[in-house]
């Protein structure tokens, strides 16, 4: 790998070499490298769609799989499937992400769109880390739409951790999920738009179980004259909690908006959605600047903070 491709591997997985554990490498349409272990396999697709499946065996704890997609070739546009099956009383770690470095013209326009469906087993445990990441000085559009497809068993728990901080020009990001009984599904989303980007971002739950549990929390900042989308639907269908909150810094020509959809279709369904957009307050920035930092610095040192 070059310069860029490595500094793209460490933008979206943290990685400045080799993983530990199971991994699948894919970088400009072709895999780059894949290793499995004795409790993780991946597979290549073979159903005639771009992508792996990723099987992961009941019981396995403490293991990780890092999945990266990284796209330095200016024009490249791919469709990839990613199929999770986890186990039975499994507890892992999976990393993905997808950084695109664009320096071409503004026709080449390079773009991936990722399909990730996870099958959560009994009782089953996953930790899941995406971060999409953007980077070229030249007029080629970056867009990344990454869809995830969560299906929990009884008593499964999924944390789904998702950051887009950097270059990525337009992006549609769709989240659904099933829950059955006793189920819990954790999202903490980050996203930070400027110039003239777009992001959109829907969440789609049914919690079908008695006793699941969910939880959506998106905390984003929209700079310049970037435009933000954030839709959230929650269908209580059984004896459930759900929150979700959005909570927006808006900067400059920006525009946000915050859509909540709650449906209880059960006496015992308790939902709940929390809303806020605004700006940086007056009294944060002058705090900031008394300690010696000039107000772009101290705009600089919330978003961190608030992202953080």
């Amino acid at each position: 790998m070059d310069t860029i491709e490595r500094e793209l591997l460490k933008q979206v997985a943290d990685l400045h070499g080799v993983p530990e554990g199971a991994y699948n490498i894919r970088g400009n349409g072709e895999m780059l490298g894949r290793v499995t272990t004795a409790n993780i396999d991946i597979l290549t697709k073979t159903d005639g769609k771009s992508g792996i499946d990723i099987i992961i065996k009941p019981g396995t704890k403490k293991e990780s799989v890092h999945i990266p997609v990284i796209i330095s070739k200016a024009g490249l546009q791919e469709v990839v499937y990613n199929d999770f099956y986890i186990g039975e009383d499994a507890d892992v770690t999976i990393v993905a992400g997808c950084g695109i470095h664009n320096g071409g013209k503004e026709a080449e326009t390079s773009r991936h769109d990722g399909v990730h469906t996870f099958y959560v087993g009994k009782n089953a445990k996953v930790r899941y880390v995406e971060k999409h990441y953007g980077s070229g000085d030249g007029n080629g559009k970056r867009i990344m739409n990454p869809e995830t497809v969560v299906h929990l068993a009884e008593g499964a728990t999924m944390e789904m951790e998702t950051t887009q901080i950097k270059g990525v020009d337009s992006t549609k990001r769709l989240t659904k999920a099933t829950m059955l009984a006793g189920s819990n599904f954790v999202v903490k989303e980050k996203l930070y738009t400027h110039g003239k980007q777009t992001a959109d971002t829907d969440f789609v739950i049914d919690m079908n179980g008695t006793g699941c549990r969910a939880d959506v929390v998106s905390r984003s900042v929209a700079a310049d004259k970037s435009c933000q989308r954030f839709v959230s639907t929650m269908n209580g269908n059984a004896a459930c909690h759900g929150h979700t909150e959005c909570d927006a810094i808006i900067m400059d020509g920006a525009c946000v908006t915050a859509a909540p959809c709650l449906s209880a279709n059960d006496v015992d369904a308790e939902l709940i959605h929390e809303a806020a957009i605004g700006k940086i307050a007056g009294e944060q920035l002058i705090k900031l600047m008394t300690l010696g930092l000039d107000e772009k610095e101290a705009e600089e040192q919330i978003i961190k903070g608030f992202l953080h």
